[in-house]
């Protein structure tokens, strides 16, 4: 697709941002609204299943919508997906049981793996090469921006108004989105006699995926060692099912995800960057408001204003990481740089203690922000400058999915080590064993992932000249 000429392609940012604001705000906004919506539905033993459904139908559909829309265009794959996502939203916020709730979040979630890697997919469509850095930046900046909002608003529904509001919210930002692609994104796209979908792969590959979350969530959140069946069981059938999944798109006429592209060096350890990275993300993101509300006493609404100095940070450096790299046309000192920032900011929260100063550990989560932020954002252009403009749509989806992948494994593993210490430290008192149970799982894990994405940025190849003189040609117009 050429890119939209600058007024609509200005309407179509605007969709961009608002498809995956939507995506994101939806994945934070619940946590601090389901105390009360278990307080009022019941079925305390579903708590965790109302994430975890959401999580899992969209992780999976990810890779599926972003190869369909490669295949078959855009607009109806995207159009499909928020009608999908706003059914979900209001039948959830109608749910008179527990037991609709998760069946409904499962519903919201498969439409949402459509709006991250089909908006990160228009972006790449509807933007010139010479403006992408910046708008990849703005990209990674509402995702931050996403994680800002979502904790405070779940809090201030659920305080002021009623949890109902937490799902209605996504209704008019819904409605103004699909607007917006309805009339300016234009149809077509795709490859002409694409042929018929690569069924095999996609029911092998939401069986592996389901099953890997599956055994995650239960490993993290159900109190289970790493060798119980429930755990084990569906984590090896994850792994036994990649045996035929790479059989089958091997010879697969139009697979679901082209293993060729795992060839190219760039693509394959930018992918590897992303899933590390998605280490200083989520376990941040997830325990440190549990940290200022079990630990330290604060309310949902007030924790998720503590988060503050990470996200603004984020946002911070998604914008900057996206002009850098424009204006340079390198994309690795950047990111190399960020990984830096990223493990130091981790390491510091090793200190953390019950009395530690709000303003100390607000530094330490700029740091862990200016690093995350750049990842958001550079990663993503560096997939879209490594592939072909008929594989945007899997790329883009595939950044997205490995980091959903990262971010579970890394909460299931954090989630032990959390227990594990709790457990250990109750001797000296619940608050200061929450509190040391953080310390624990929050800065090694984060840290590791840092280093890991560190090393998979440091061997990544150079960018091709054409970036170099895209990106020149973009920072001599942002001077003129």
């Amino acid at each position: 697709m050429q890119p939209e000429p600058r007024s609509r392609s200005g309407l179509l940012l605007i969709a961009v941002l608002g498809g995956m604001f939507l995506a994101m705000l939806d994945q934070t906004i619940v946590g601090t609204a389901l105390p009360r919506i278990t307080e009022d539905l019941g079925g305390a033993n579903l708590y965790t299943w109302t994430v975890t459904a959401y999580l899992l139908t969209s992780t999976v559909t990810v890779p599926l919508y972003g190869r369909l829309s490669d295949l078959y265009g855009r607009k109806p794959l995207l159009i499909t997906g928020i009608t999908v996502f706003l059914a979900g939203s209001a039948l959830c916020a109608l749910s008179q049981s527990m037991g609709q709730l998760v069946a409904f979040r499962a519903v919201q979630g498969l439409g949402a793996g459509a709006l991250i890697p089909l908006s990160l997919a228009m972006a790449a469509d509807a933007v010139p090469p010479e403006q992408r850095g910046r708008t990849q930046g703005a990209v990674g900046g509402v995702m931050a921006l996403s994680y800002v909002i979502g904790p405070y608003l779940g809090g201030l529904f659920t305080d002021q108004a009623s949890w109902h509001g937490v799902f209605l919210v996504n209704l008019p930002i819904g409605a103004l989105v699909l607007a917006i692609i309805w009339r300016r994104l234009p149809g077509g796209g795709g490859i002409t006699n694409a042929g018929r979908p690569d069924y095999a792969g996609i029911g092998v590959l939401t069986a592996g995926i389901s099953s890997l979350l599956v055994g995650l969530t239960t490993k993290g959140t159900g109190g289970h060692t790493w060798t119980d069946t429930v755990v084990i069981g569906p984590i090896l059938l994850a792994l036994l099912l990649l045996v035929p999944f790479v059989m089958i798109e091997k010879r697969a006429a139009q697979p679901i995800m082209p293993l060729g592209l795992f060839r190219n060096r760039a693509y394959t350890l930018a992918n590897c960057a992303s899933f590390f990275s998605a280490f200083c993300l989520f376990v941040p993101v997830v325990f440190l408001p549990r940290f200022f509300q079990e630990a330290l006493g604060h309310t949902a609404s007030s924790s998720g204003l503590l988060l503050y100095p990470l996200m603004i940070a984020m946002v911070a450096g998604s914008l900057l990481a996206g002009t850098l790299i424009s204006g340079s046309g390198h994309y690795r000192p950047w990111l190399l740089g960020a990984a830096v920032l990223a493990a130091a900011g981790s390491l510091l929260f090793t200190q953390l203690a019950l009395d530690t100063p709000l303003l100390t550990m607000s530094l330490w989560m700029i740091l862990i922000g200016l690093g995350i932020g750049p990842m958001l954002s550079g990663l993503n252009l560096v997939i879209q400058a490594t592939v072909g403009p008929a594989d945007i749509g899997t790329a883009s989806s595939n950044i997205t999915f490995f980091r959903q992948i990262g971010g579970s494994v890394a909460l299931a593993v954090a989630g032990t080590l959390y227990a594990d210490t709790l457990t250990g430290g109750m001797s000296h008192g619940l608050r200061q064993a929450q509190a040391a149970a953080t310390a624990d799982a929050l800065p090694w894990l984060s840290a590791t992932g840092a280093a890991a994405a560190f090393l998979a940025v440091a061997f990544l190849p150079a960018p091709r000249r054409g970036l170099r003189q895209n990106s020149a040609a973009a920072s001599l117009g942002s001077l003129a």
